[in-house]
């Protein structure tokens, strides 16, 4: 509450108790009232007096009466007046503010410039006072100085309006964003000038890079580059470096910033002796090969923490969540080295009470509980919540996870963990429709439930339609049909194909399937696949239809009722499962027809996906599949509708969907038993939208081919291509767009540089 300067009340205050002495001596006071309120209620008033009813009233008791309800702020005028043995305290109510008004405002918005003013007291409904209009402009004037423009022009007009209320204009005036023109730096001297530079956010951006903000000056980043200054020093063993000062110069048009950052060096240290001390609850010997620090290196104070870090972390998988690491160095300045000495203080050790779930409005707690690998009762477990972060995560109906550890009141040696998930929308019923270069026109229908009544339990019905198949489905999975986490699913499904409508040789098949599947899981990142399917297919054959396929029927006919095992492996360490950027995917899977079947043939295949953070804005994706099938027993052949393609956006762009290796005697492309592709790829954020995790760009190579044969691979004969894509997965569907040049097609080869792929839902 704002104090009313002593040379305003002053005046006010004489008045009043010259007008109590006219009235006569001191007196008990037997009431108390109050006049000229409007908005203010009585109990507030009465709340800040200092004196009461049956008390004694006398000039030192009036001072202390109109000094305090000066104090309040809300009122402009105090006087008192003696009623009998009733004292009364007349009062002027300062205006309120009834609305606050802005104009000019376009980089920051109202509610972000009315938010700043209440934070410092100022807003709709407060108590107006003519003093805070400096403090006022202050504020806003600082919201703009930390988006870079120092050059902001306010005009503030106060207008008065009925019932003691006033309006505030504000009207601003922007300006332009002040740019760095050069950080110099000084007292370096072992390293230059764009060596130190580099690492900052602040500086000249690059001539070519035009979506920079790199020279926007900001304190606050201006200080995370200081401490980065500091941090690549004491990490190169320079651990007396010093910042000595730094200036911030604006020019007098406010236009141009020019920083100065002098330093001190000083010499670099070498850590002679590396140290374990204090309290081993975990055996000293597998802490001490956490040390990443080793005698005869050069001092790190990044290999510090790392240190710290893992000894922490290691001790709270056995339970000392609150365990405290202290580094302490031995300095010797004659030698220019270091003894350093971790003292472990592992506390006591913790124990998880409960474990809390929030957010979750549809899906049950033990749908969540059994993907928890910390269990209540047990220790605590650094390792175990994070395993259970991730899992929950994975979960295709939550968005997001959030895990904050509370100690137990009175109790030191336990916590409660409080999962905050927040849940995204499991059901979905879509009508959709789209276009694919490689399949024209595509409409799609689908009811899918991946959250079933909250049990975790996916059904889905899906029917698509294309100028190429359509397809009608069912499919049922419980990813928790036993309590180990093994899943159990089933699948029916029947497809119609033309072929012909894909450019690929000529026949049209009808597909029934029915499956049920199994998956096991071995590790965190490790699982089985299983499967047993039944499947009946009905061929037919058109006027101009290749005399491979004729052939193939002629031998093995035109119907096939086939029962297939399946089984795979899979590896996943991926982050995320869309628009991951580290971990690895590696996948092996292999199909074969029993005994029974009309046809005797198998398949097997091995994908390889690797992300590698580069820079914090630039990953690298390197990818690779190896595909081979091939008939035995009486079925001489791979049958033609399970060959391999290769071509087109999914597999290898610039060369047209499905177009590449063998062909037929109608020259149309047949597919092959041995398919091989790689893709190198560079991912990195589209300019404007760097932070949005729907939209990426990258520039790839793309190289493979299909082979009638695994004996008939020739390296001579792999395609490569290069380009940039860009995906954008948006509320209404996927959207990828390709533009790639072949870098060595021959002759025949159906080349398509621009592709894409569209779906939408409506």
């Amino acid at each position: 509450m704002r104090v009313r300067p002593f040379r305003l009340w002053l005046p006010a205050l004489i008045l009043a108790l010259w007008a109590l002495k006219a009235h006569g001596e001191p007196f008990v006071i037997q009431d108390i009232e109050l006049e000229g309120l409007q908005r203010i209620e009585r109990g507030t008033v009465f709340s800040y007096l200092p004196i009461q009813v049956g008390e004694r009233f006398d000039q030192r008791r009036g001072v202390e009466v109109i000094r305090a309800l000066f104090k309040t702020g809300f009122f402009s005028d105090v006087s008192l007046r003696r009623k009998g043995n009733v004292l009364v305290i007349v009062l002027k109510e300062r205006p309120a503010i009834s609305e606050i008004n802005f104009d000019g405002n376009k980089d920051i918005k109202d509610e972000d410039l009315a938010n700043a003013l209440k934070g410092v007291g100022i807003a709709k409904g407060r108590v107006f006072n003519r003093s805070i209009l400096q403090r006022m402009q202050n504020e806003l004037r600082q919201q703009y100085f930390a988006r870079g423009k120092y050059n902001v022009q306010l005009d503030v007009k106060v207008n008065e309006l009925p019932r003691n209320r006033v309006s505030i204009d504000i009207h601003i005036i922007e300006g332009k964003v002040a740019r760095i023109k050069r950080i110099n730096l000084v007292g370096n001297e072992d390293f230059t000038d764009e060596k130190l530079e580099k690492r900052f956010e602040s500086g000249v951006p690059a001539w070519y890079n035009f979506f920079s903000s790199k020279d926007k000056y900001s304190k606050q980043k201006l200080s995370g580059d200081l401490e980065r200054l500091r941090s690549f020093y004491l990490d190169r063993g320079y651990l007396k470096f010093s910042i000595d000062s730094t200036q911030v110069s604006i020019t007098p048009d406010k236009q141009d910033i020019y920083i100065t950052i002098n330093i001190t060096e000083g010499d670099r240290y070498t850590v002679t002796q590396v140290k374990l001390a204090g309290e081993f609850v975990v055996p000293k010997e597998k802490l001490e090969q956490l040390v990443k620090i080793k005698p005869g290196e050069t001092f790190s104070r990044e290999k510090v923490v790392e240190t710290t870090d893992a000894v922490a972390n290691r001790l709270s998988d056995d339970g000392y969540a609150f365990a405290k690491i202290n580094p302490i160095p031995e300095v010797d300045e004659k030698t220019r080295s270091v003894v350093l000495t971790f003292f472990i203080d592992p506390g006591q050790r913790v124990y998880v009470r409960r474990i809390n779930f929030i957010g979750n409005t549809s899906t049950r707690d033990e749908v969540f509980r059994r993907e928890m690998r910390q269990l209540e009762g047990g220790w605590y477990s650094l390792r175990n919540i994070e395993r259970s972060r991730r899992r929950l995560q994975r979960l295709p109906y939550v968005e997001s996870v959030d895990i904050k550890t509370s100690r137990v009141p009175g109790a030191d040696d336990l916590v409660d963990l409080d999962i905050t998930v927040k849940e995204r929308l499991s059901g979905n019923f879509a009508i959709g429709a789209g276009f694919s270069q490689a399949q024209g026109i595509l409409f799609n229908l689908s009811l899918s439930q991946e959250n079933f009544l909250g049990s975790g339990k996916r059904v889905a019905i899906r029917f698509d339609n294309s100028r190429v198949t359509r397809v009608y489905s069912f499919s049922y999975t419980n990813p928790y049909y036993t309590i180990d986490g093994v899943s159990r699913g089933f699948n029916l499904s029947y497809t119609e194909t033309d072929a012909q409508e894909a450019d690929i040789s000529n026949y049209n098949a009808d597909q029934g399937k029915a499956s049920i599947n199994y998956g096991i899981p071995l590790t965190e990142d490790d699982s089985l696949r299983t499967a047993l399917a039944v499947e009946h297919i009905k061929i037919k054959t058109g006027t101009d239809t290749s005399r491979e396929i004729l052939g193939f029927l002629d031998d093995n006919g035109d119907k096939y009722l086939d029962f297939s095992l399946q089984g795979g492996f899979i590896h996943d360490t991926r982050n995320r499962t869309i628009f991951a950027d580290r971990g690895n995917l590696q996948r092996t899977n292999l199909e074969v027809t029993v005994p029974g079947s009309d046809l005797s043939y198998y398949k097997a295949d091995y994908r390889y996906l690797q992300y590698v953070p580069i820079f914090s804005w630039l990953t690298g994706q390197l990818k690779a599949d190896v595909a081979y099938g091939n008939g035995y027993g009486d079925t001489t052949e791979l049958p033609f509708f399970e060959n391999y393609f290769a071509g087109g956006i999914r597999t290898l762009r610039g060369y047209k969907t499905n177009s590449l290796g063998p062909r037929d005697s109608n020259n149309d492309p047949r597919g092959g038993n041995f398919r091989t592709l790689g893709s190198l790829e560079l991912i990195f954020p589209a300019p404007f939208f760097e932070q949005s995790n729907n939209v990426r760009l990258s520039a790839f190579v793309d190289a493979g081919n299909v082979y009638p044969g695994f004996g008939d691979f020739d390296a001579k004969e792999i395609r490569y291509s290069a380009g940039a894509a860009v995906t954008w997965i948006s509320p209404l569907g996927a959207l990828t767009f390709s533009l790639a040049a072949p870098l060595n097609d021959k002759s025949g080869d159906d080349l398509e540089p621009f592709q894409f792929n569209i779906g939408t839902v409506f």
